[in-house]
């Protein structure tokens, strides 16, 4: 089974290599790279978020035909989620969708903070310290957040851009995770269940909104449980 990882604002695809080695032998991690970044360097950052989902559908397509599952936090969840529903629209539903760290697509307007304008430097570094996760001594290095800040201020930005559209629901099971000291309330990661007409669990984890590193062991059972129930058929029970 092949497990297609969606990062999260100024992340990499190198934000889930280090989950490779501890997978069971039997999943296929492929962490999704988006363009402008790691190996997409030379590729310009995306804003739009209809055509980057677009896009990442119609790379996907050909590897989708295999049995495979979505995952997506924060930002990811979203694109996750709206290319699950591309790929179904093509013929290639996954089996199933996980979605961490953000609200529903139907909850945005109470969750997001103004990521329709470009953030200015200040802001985005404010905005990665309420976040937590990342270190002062990375704040505080010029040279870095001269690489990062200009793709976090384009991934709000896409964030953004996101707008629901019409069609109709998925039918797989959807895993919603969040953190009990992060933003996204119950109510608003409940609401995901209106994105599916399958099976819809919430779970909880420890930590705040970069829950999926602060409690990897955890993140990493529970993903472990989750692709063992797909792959024995009881996810659909």
């Amino acid at each position: 089974m092949r497990l297609f990882c969606l990062p999260y604002s100024g992340a990499s695809a190198l934000a889930y290599l280090r989950w490779r080695r501890q997978l069971p032998a039997a999943v296929e991690l492929c962490p999704v790279e988006l363009p402008g970044r790691g190996t997409r360097l030379g590729e310009p950052l995306q804003t739009d978020f209809a055509r980057l989902t677009a896009q990442l559908a119609q790379e996907l397509l050909r590897p989708a035909h295999e049995p495979y599952v979505l995952f997506g936090h924060s930002l990811g969840a979203l694109l996750a989620n709206e290319v699950a529903q591309r790929l179904t629209e093509q013929g290639a539903p996954p089996c199933a969708l996980i979605v961490s760290g953000t609200a529903a697509p139907t909850e945005r307007e109470g969750y997001d903070r103004d990521l329709s304008r470009p953030k200015d430097d200040d802001e985005l570094i404010a905005d990665l310290r309420q976040r937590g996760g990342t270190p002062e001594e990375v704040l505080a290095n010029a040279e870095l957040m001269a690489l990062t800040l200009p793709v976090l201020r384009a991934d709000f930005l896409l964030c953004g851009s996101h707008r629901p559209r019409p069609r109709p629901v998925l039918e797989c099971p959807l895993w919603v995770w969040g953190g009990r000291q992060d933003q996204a309330t119950d109510a608003q990661l409940q609401a995901w269940a209106q994105q599916t007409r399958g099976r819809c669990q919430l779970d909880w984890f420890a930590g705040g909104h970069f829950f999926i590193h602060s409690e990897q062991a955890a993140v990493l059972a529970r993903l472990t449980g989750v692709l063992g129930e797909l792959q024995a058929g009881r996810a659909f029970a």
